[in-house]
């Protein structure tokens, strides 16, 4: 060993150790520096941030160590040098790379955070939610692309074999074009809805005749949680070129309504009465809209609609079962002679009076 450091240089020496010094005095003080903003609040770092950011900043040091050409002449890797420095290229894009998804993951979750989803009037936190998930995988994709892009181009001989591909590509690029156009259309929906928001993460939609919420919306398909736990898959390119029903595109607040036919004896007033005291009874009832109309007149019933308000899509259901089932119990209870009946007049001189059957 003493023989070794005796026909090493003492300048390549110091180069080398001094190098290895500086990178360690580096990382050691972005870790520490990431740890204290990480652990006071008054920060926006987050308290994880260094547990995920210290894996590619040590990858990253570590590859400006490799190219430390005065570390080659110590270890006697000088016959090595090309293939140590592509190699510590490799990692220098890699862990950028990685630095750059981690930052974006760390963002996203930083800003996401200051909105909750779980409330009923959550159609901000909603809206950031999607754009934040839809952006992230074009983000992701993005920065792939050209740390590969990087990667392949840092050796000539993939570059010129590159250049000459180019040349003789046009064809190809067609044919691709063509046979990829459906993906391509799912790809550019999906950064359509990111902008323009047709649907938003947890919206209430009725597609193909389904109702659910929106569960997951990606760059190809989105995501839609059926009321019975079913899961309807949709391409993005769905939402941008057929209708559907976005129950909460402005609002969660929704109205609903309930039908119910009577005979014509039934009294109006007293069936208003009961609605309103039904609606005060609950918490279901935002207290905002409580109407009853007559809505049609037919030869054997009538046709009356109670309107009413709630929060959201699932409280208005429950609404609506709970007023249909008080209404009906009322009207059998107190007046029984204003439910639907059916009329039959005998001829023949038997009878002119109506039966009720």
């Amino acid at each position: 060993m003493e023989q070794i450091f005796e026909n090493i240089d003492n300048q390549t020496l110091l180069y080398a150790t001094g190098t290895f010094v500086l990178l360690t005095i580096l990382y050691i003080s972005t870790y520490f520096i990431l740890r204290k903003l990480g652990s006071d609040p008054k920060y926006l770092v987050p308290k994880d941030a260094m547990k995920r950011v210290s894996k590619p900043l040590f990858i990253l040091f570590l590859s400006f160590l490799l190219r430390s050409k005065s570390l080659h002449t110590l270890l006697y890797l000088n016959d090595y040098s090309f293939v140590i420095k592509k190699s510590s290229t490799l990692l220098i894009i890699f862990s950028i790379t990685w630095l750059i998804l981690v930052a974006l993951k760390v963002s996203k979750n930083l800003i996401i955070n200051n909105y909750d989803v779980g409330t009923s009037d959550n159609l901000k936190a909603r809206k950031i939610y999607t754009q934040f998930n839809i952006l992230e995988r074009i983000f992701i994709v993005v920065v792939i692309v050209l740390a590969l892009g990087a990667a392949l181009m840092s050796f000539e001989s993939i570059r010129e074999i590159g250049v000459s591909l180019f040349a003789s590509a046009g064809v190809a690029g067609i044919i691709i074009g063509f046979s990829a156009q459906k993906l391509i259309g799912s790809i550019l929906a999906g950064i359509q809805i990111a902008f323009t928001q047709p649907i938003k993460f947890d919206d209430v939609v009725i597609v193909e005749g389904e109702w659910g919420r929106i569960e997951e919306i990606t760059l190809t398909y989105v995501v839609i949680k059926i009321w019975d736990k079913r899961r309807l898959i949709v391409p993005t390119t769905y939402f941008i070129e057929k209708p559907f029903q976005n129950w909460t595109k402005t609002s969660a607040d929704l109205m609903g309504t309930v039908f119910i036919h009577t005979d014509y004896r039934v009294p109006f007033d007293k069936l208003r009465e009961e609605l309103t005291r039904i609606l005060s009874s609950t918490d279901l009832w935002d207290g905002k809209v409580n109407v009853l109309q007559v809505t049609d007149a037919k030869a054997q019933s009538v046709e009356i609609r109670a309107l009413m308000s709630a929060v959201d899509s699932p409280t208005a259901w429950d609404l609506r079962v709970l007023v249909r089932e008080k209404l009906i119990g009322f009207l059998q209870e107190n007046y029984p002679e204003s439910l639907p009946h059916t009329r039959l007049y005998l001829k023949d001189g038997l009878t002119t009076q109506p039966f009720q059957k």
